[in-house]
Order: structure tokens, then sequence, then C-alpha cells
């Protein structure tokens, strides 16, 4: 069962963050092998401190998760330790949140070895402040002389440097591969080498695009966070002089409220973005809310650093969109954040305006010498 809460004051028109149809939780949860069998979109003007959503609220949805025989529940925002023991409790059934699911879904989906350290990172920051529920079977004994607590509170002690001593682990094993990256850089920063990244919302075609420009075969699939490992490859314009590639990196994708967990476990992946000499921002056009998606998007660049980057947005899956939203030019410029951005449209799957986004990354990349540069 899927269950979202818009928090906006009750005054105004709603927040843009919320999805009364739950759509994006449905997708993370088939992503994740899940299938939803109901959905509950309720209102309320804060949070409740115990159940979230408070008493009420929570004998409705377990009513409904009862006639409807779902196994499980799934909250759109994220709860604290105490909400979501005191919901299993009054549920009768597990209860998640939206990092727990995004978290399950990085661990299916991770191949490298690097990758697999970052979700293992991430995994276990988040549960260990989840501990008092793992162990809420072992009951905190007191009394006796000399006694200070029970075996619930032992084993608790007990995983909690275990978890410890695993986070400092993965974190000496990142360091080292955050300094394989910084050094892989920096000899092909002395090669002058131009890196151009790849970013944008999950699911808006980065790695098909990416496959249709270098010929990579990276793995490309109609879901969430199909690709969490980072792929870079030579691109060879043809309009640099003399000939020279430049590096082309398929990043991981983005999505609303990326718990800040990942976005820490993350970061040796990230600095391909936050060292690029240009982002390519890619845009599903076909997206309703693709406007509130860019949004997103770049309140996450501007997170880990890499907000003044100069970009191309890229409006991919032209082919996807009716004839009364197909553009007049497939090249213009975007007003955003009080400037102008250069915008492509695409068709990654098709073919469409590639051409043209090999021409404006070679405007980007080797603007031609002004007047004043050229010697008399």
């Amino acid at each position: 069962m899927l269950v979202g809460v818009d928090l906006a004051s009750s005054g105004s028109s709603g927040s843009l963050l919320f999805d009364p149809a739950l759509e994006e939780l449905g997708l993370l949860a088939q992503s994740a092998g899940m299938e939803p069998v109901a959905r509950v979109a309720c209102r309320r003007k804060a949070p409740d401190p115990s159940l979230f959503i408070g008493s009420g609220k929570a004998d409705e949805i377990r009513d409904l998760a009862r006639d409807c025989g779902a196994l499980e529940v799934l909250f759109d925002q994220n709860l604290s330790p105490a909400q979501q023991r005191n919901l299993e409790r009054h549920l009768g059934l597990p209860v998640n949140d939206r990092t727990f699911l995004i978290l399950g879904i990085f661990a299916q989906r991770a191949r490298s070895h690097e990758g697999k350290l970052q979700v293992e990172l991430a995994r276990l920051q988040y549960l260990s402040t989840r501990l008092v529920r793992r162990w809420s079977h072992l009951e905190r004994q007191s009394g006796g002389i000399g006694m200070r607590g029970g075996p619930g509170e032992s084993q608790i002690e007990l995983d909690r440097r275990m978890i410890a001593d695993g986070i400092r682990r993965i974190q000496s094993r990142l360091s080292r591969v955050k300094r394989q990256r910084a050094t892989q850089r920096r000899q092909r920063q002395r090669h002058g080498m131009l890196c151009v990244s790849l970013v944008g919302y999950t699911n808006a075609g980065k790695s098909t695009l990416f496959n249709a420009l270098v010929k990579a075969g990276a793995f490309a699939a109609d879901q969430l966070f199909a690709t969490l490992d980072t792929t870079t490859r030579k691109l060879y314009l043809g309009c640099a002089q003399p000939p020279q590639p430049i590096l082309l990196s398929d990043t991981v994708g983005f999505i609303r409220d990326l718990p800040h967990g990942l976005v820490d476990a993350f970061e040796a992946t990230l600095q391909e973005a936050v060292d690029a000499d240009l982002l390519l921002h890619i845009v599903d056009y076909s997206d309703p809310h693709h406007i509130e998606r860019i949004a997103q998007v770049q309140t996450v660049l501007e997170e880990i650093g890499a907000g003044d980057i100069p970009q191309v947005l890229v409006f991919n899956k032209v082919d996807a969109v009716g004839p009364e939203r197909r553009p007049g030019v497939l090249r213009d410029t975007y007003e955003w954040g009080g400037s102008w951005v250069p915008r492509t449209f695409v068709s990654a799957h098709s073919g469409e305006g590639l051409p043209g986004l090999r021409q404006v990354l070679c405007e980007k990349l080797f603007p031609p010498p002004r007047e004043s540069d050229v010697p008399s």
C-alpha cells in the first residue's frame, strides 16, 4: 500500500513536490519488485509526532490494507525511527519509507565495486538510526545489585559498534577510490581533455542518449535508476582543430527528495559532474512535470557544488509528444534562474536532433576564435 501526505498549509494551493496520485512512488515500488495494490493520499498541516498521519488515518489505512491484502506499507515521505516503529505496531504490517525503498533499488542495481560500497555505506548509515526498532523484541531489564540494563541494551550496543566499524571501513575504501579518481582527472587535465557529464532526473533517457552518442552499449531501460555506475567514453566531435576527443560521462540519475545519505555516499561518483567542463542536463520532454524536474535536478547540483558549471538543456523524447507540443525549431535558448541557457530538442531513440546536439557541443567546447585573438 502506498501512502502520501501533503504537508502544505491549508491556505496554500499545495506543494509542487507532492504527488497526489503517488505515481513516482508506485514506479519506485515496481522497480524494487513490488506490486502496488492500493494508494492513500491525505493532507495535514504538520506530521503527527507519534504516527505521522494521526490515529484516525492510521485506523483507516489498517482496515484498507487488510481488505486489499497488502503485505507492506510504503510512505512517500521519510519517517523517523519512532514513527516507523509506532506505525508497525498500529498497522500490524512492515512499514518503510521512501529512503528505504530507494536504498533497496540501489542495492539491486549497483554493479561495480565502487557502486556497491557506496550503497552499503548509505544503507548502514540509515540502519544506524533504527536499531531500536530492529531489536525491540529484546527487553531492556533493570534491577538487582550492580545491574545496568539487560540483554536488549547489550545487543543494541553491540550492533551499533558493528555498524560503526562497517561505516569506517567503507569510508576508508571510498577515500581510496576518491583519490584514484582525482589522479585520473589530473591526468586528463594534463592532456588537455575536456569533460562533459550527463545529468538529469532518473529515467530521462541519459543512458540511451549516451549510447547514441558514443555507441557504448551501456545498460538502458525504461525504469527508475536503471544505471547507477558512472561510465566514461571518448567522443569525437570532428570540429576541433587539430581533431581531439572529449570525455563523455553517464552519471546516476537524480530524484526529488534524494536522501542526503545517498548524496554523501555517492560523492565519488557525483564528483564527475562537479569537475566537468560542461553539463548536459537531460530532460524528459514527455513528462508533464518536466519543469519541476528541472528545478529538482538544479537543487541537487547546487547541493553537490556543481551549480555554476555551464549547462546545455537537452529536451529528450521529443518523439513521444503529440503534434501540438512538437517544437518549431530543434535549437533555441531557455530562460532559467535569470539567465538564458542553450536548449536543444532530441530523440535518443530515433536519433532526431543528435546532429544539432553535436553542433552545440562544438560551439560550447571549441568556440571559434574572436577577431581580437586572430593574429594580424
